[in-house]
């Protein structure tokens, strides 16, 4: 009889406490997913591209299980089965010259012509893109100029695109040297053209690709938060897409900056907006917002031009962030898998490759082509400036703090090979 007692009363404290287990489970997963909610907030910063961190949260769930986003497979071609995957592969040693310098290129800005500001080190100039399972040609500035005859060019979005901009228009003027005909008052906005060819090629500066209101200073501090309005699309391009053949879009940095989001000139919410009286959207509702509308407009565009969407690029700061001592000092690449993929730019991804995505299974015959950047530039944190943004930074000093900008590119630099690809993708067409 007692030990029936027992036993029943045993029976019946475990079962309470697998109840309680259950309860604390169920709270405990319900708490993390109300924590989640909000994606990091990111300040801005001199490069007018943010690098860092401010009050960071956990990332929204819908990104937290993709490790494996950076290979994420992407749409083919019909016949992309015979071809290689040009996207990835290694860089192997290569002992030839850089195609330009910045004695045989006038068109590399100063703050990537880190031969001019004195870099001394030439060793990043020395390696080549290499696919896995074929060869990838170098670009070929002569052959391109006598495919594009007649042709015009568009590159639009932010500064990593007048970055690749540049390394295009040094390639091709190994050949002939371009002729400049429009710039704007602040050079963000350009035109060259290559007169034996009759090829025009134009820059237009929109990060966003959507119509936005900035508000910062000549030093590019910001005084109030962007107005982005994400159902418009920046008439700054739109109204030119008519005249191109081939069309680069890029964008993705400038959408982790404080921002106020509209749509039908009504506050939809924001990112980043502290104080304010708004639903704090993350900065990924509005990228992928935009960058469906991009897609809705070339769709059901009458131009058949070739579009080419440009991934986003890694930054390499080492040792703290762009704003407090941030570095990058390697002189040779990375190990494959050294450098992980950051939660800004798999953000960015899990946006970027799902979209074009959905455009190029309904291409209504446009011609989509991704040029997926990402995986041979994540494993290049030699190629960028660093101090060498500035003209000869330590001559005064040799222990001279310096500013790095570890996201743009050298010119030359690992970034003409991005160049490599295009004409692959373009030859292929």
């Amino acid at each position: 009889m007692k030990q029936n007692w027992w036993r029943s009363a045993y029976n019946h404290w475990v079962f309470k406490l697998g109840i309680l287990m259950l309860l604390v489970g169920f709270g405990f997963r319900f708490h993390l997913s109300q924590s989640s909610s909000v994606i990091p907030n990111v300040s801005d910063n001199n490069f007018g591209t943010p690098f860092v961190t401010k009050n960071e949260k956990p990332i929204p769930s819908d990104f937290a299980e993709s490790p494996k986003v950076l290979n994420r497979s992407y749409p083919k071609d019909d016949d992309e089965s015979e071809k290689c995957d040009i996207f990835h592969g290694e860089w192997i040693p290569n002992s030839g010259e850089a195609p330009y310098t910045n004695n045989t290129c006038r068109w590399i800005e100063s703050d990537q012509n880190c031969m001019s500001n004195g870099r001394p080190d030439t060793g990043y100039l020395h390696w080549r893109w290499s696919p896995k399972a074929c060869e990838l040609p170098p670009f070929d500035a002569k052959k391109f100029l006598e495919m594009m005859r007649g042709k015009t060019w568009g590159f639009v979005g932010d500064s990593i695109t007048r970055n690749h901009l540049q390394s295009f228009i040094c390639l091709l003027s190994q050949v002939e040297d371009a002729v400049e005909f429009f710039h704007d008052k602040d050079y963000k906005n350009r035109k060259w053209h290559f007169p034996s060819y009759n090829l025009t090629v134009s820059v237009i500066w929109s990060p966003f690709l959507a119509k936005a209101e900035t508000f910062e200073d000549i030093n590019h501090i910001p005084s109030s938060e962007i107005q982005l309005h994400v159902d418009i699309l920046d008439k700054t391009w739109t109204q030119q897409f008519d005249t191109w053949d081939y069309v680069m879009f890029s964008s993705g940095k400038w959408f982790v900056r404080t921002a106020i989001y509209y749509e039908n000139n009504t506050i939809l919410g924001c990112h980043g907006c502290e104080g304010k009286n708004y639903t704090d959207l993350g900065f990924n509702f509005a990228y992928q917002k935009v960058i469906n509308n991009l897609f809705d407009f070339i769709m059901n565009s009458n131009k058949q031009s070739t579009i080419i969407f440009r991934t986003s690029t890694p930054d390499h700061f080492e040792n703290g962030p762009w704003s407090n001592g941030g570095t990058c000092d390697r002189r040779v690449p990375a190990k494959e898998g050294e450098f992980e993929l950051g939660i800004l730019n798999r953000i960015l991804r899990e946006v970027e490759l799902p979209e074009f995505a959905k455009a190029k299974a309904s291409e209504k015959g446009k011609k989509l082509k991704l040029l997926d950047v990402m995986p041979l530039s994540l494993v290049r944190p030699d190629g960028h400036p660093g101090p060498y943004r500035y003209f000869y930074p330590f001559a005064k000093d040799k222990k001279a703090k310096v500013q790095y900008d570890c996201l743009h590119w050298c010119l030359p630099g690992p970034i003409d090979q991005w160049n490599d690809l295009l004409m692959k993708l373009v030859v292929d067409d």
